[in-house]
C-alpha cells in the first residue's frame, strides 16, 4: 500500500480514542470536538471496511480489529514523538535549572555567573531562588541544599562544610567584646529554624561572655538583607562564612575576633534519572569547581 494513501489524521484520532477509550477525552487531547473524533473514526472504519469501536451509552469499546491496530499505531506515534523531541533538543540551547535559597543566589551565585557564562555560553541557566525546595524529578534540575544530609533519593555530592563567625565592616573598628555595646547586633529569620543553626547566645558563650555583652538589635526577615546591612556598617552580624567569602576576600567585611561556630554542609543534588545529561553534568562540574576556588579571581 502506498504511504500517500494512509489516512494519517484519521489514524491519529483513532489512536487517541483507543488509548483513552473515550471520544471525549481524545477530543480534549487533540483540541477538537467529540463529534470530529467520531467523524474521523467513522471515515477510518469506512476506509478499512470494518468496525473499530462498539458504540455504547457513554462508552466506546474497541473491537478485535482495533486491538490489533492500536499497539502498532501507539508505537509508531511514540517513535515519531521521540525522534522529533530529539531533533528539537539538538537545535535548542541546553537548559538547566539550578535551585537554591535567595540568600545563596544573591551572595554566592550571582557574583560568579559571569564566569559560568564565559565557560558555558551555550547553556541556558535558570536560577530557581526560593526557600521551598524544587522537585528535581522534572527535567534537568540541580539543587544546592544546606543541611547535614543524607539525601538517599538523590545523587548527592558534598560541596563544603560551613562555619559562622562575627562579621563586621572594618569601618566600625571592632576589636573585642567591649566594643560590641556600641554597635547594633544584626539578626535575621532562619528559613529552617529546626536545623539548629548558630545563635548569638551560643556565640557569646563560646566567646566567654553572655548575650548582655551585645548592643541593641537590628532584625531582618531576609538573610541577604542582613548581609547588606553589615557591609553598610549598620552593625555586626553572625554570618555564614561561605556566603560572605567574596566580601571577606575583598576586605569590605572582616572577622575581627571571636570563635567560629560550626555550621551545616552544602550539598549538590540531582535526580538519578538525569544521570548522563550532558548539560546538567557540565553545570554540576562548574558548581563543584566554583566551591573550591577563591571568590575573587
Amino acid at each position: 500500500m502506498s504511504r500517500r494513501l494512509l489516512p494519517l489524521s484519521q489514524l491519529r484520532a483513532f489512536e487517541a480514542a483507543a488509548r483513552h477509550r473515550s471520544f471525549k477525552r481524545a477530543a480534549e487531547e487533540l483540541a477538537v470536538t467529540p463529534a470530529a473524533i467520531s467523524h474521523q473514526v467513522r471515515e477510518l472504519e469506512g476506509w478499512l471496511g470494518m468496525a473499530l469501536f462498539e458504540r455504547r451509552t457513554r462508552q466506546v469499546v474497541p473491537t478485535a480489529a482495533a486491538e490489533t491496530l492500536y499497539p502498532v499505531l501507539r508505537q509508531g506515534f511514540d517513535a515519531f514523538a521521540e525522534a522529533l523531541a530529539t531533533l528539537r533538543e539538538q537545535e535548542a540551547p541546553a537548559s538547566v535549572t539550578l535551585s537554591c535559597t535567595p540568600a545563596f543566589a544573591s551572595q554566592w551565585l550571582l557574583p560568579r555567573l559571569s564566569g559560568f557564562h564565559a565557560r558555558h555560553p551555550d547553556i541556558d541557566l535558570r536560577i530557581h531562588a526560593s526557600e521551598a525546595p524544587l522537585d528535581l524529578s522534572r527535567g534537568a534540575c540541580l539543587a544546592i541544599r544546606y543541611g547535614m544530609g543524607p539525601y538517599p533519593e538523590y545523587r548527592a555530592v558534598e560541596l563544603a562544610s560551613d562555619g559562622f563567625a562575627l562579621v563586621a565592616s572594618p569601618q566600625l573598628g571592632i576589636a573585642g567584646v567591649a566594643d560590641l555595646k556600641g554597635v547594633r547586633h544584626i539578626d535575621f529569620d532562619w528559613y529552617r529554624p529546626e536545623l539548629g543553626l548558630p545563635s548569638w547566645a551560643l556565640w557569646c558563650r563560646a566567646a566567654g561572655g553572655s548575650i548582655a555583652d551585645l548592643g541593641p538589635g537590628l532584625a531582618f526577615t531576609d538573610e541577604s538583607h542582613a548581609v547588606q546591612a553589615t557591609i553598610a556598617g549598620q552593625g555586626v552580624a553572625l554570618l555564614s562564612l561561605t556566603l560572605v567569602q567574596a566580601e571577606l576576600e575583598r576586605g569590605v567585611l572582616q572577622v575581627p575576633f571571636g570563635p567560629t561556630l560550626p555550621g551545616l554542609r552544602y550539598h549538590l543534588l540531582s535526580s538519578r534519572a538525569q544521570t548522563g545529561n550532558a548539560a546538567l553534568e557540565r553545570v554540576a562540574t562548574w558548581v563543584r569547581e566554583a566551591f573550591a576556588e577563591p571568590a575573587c579571581r
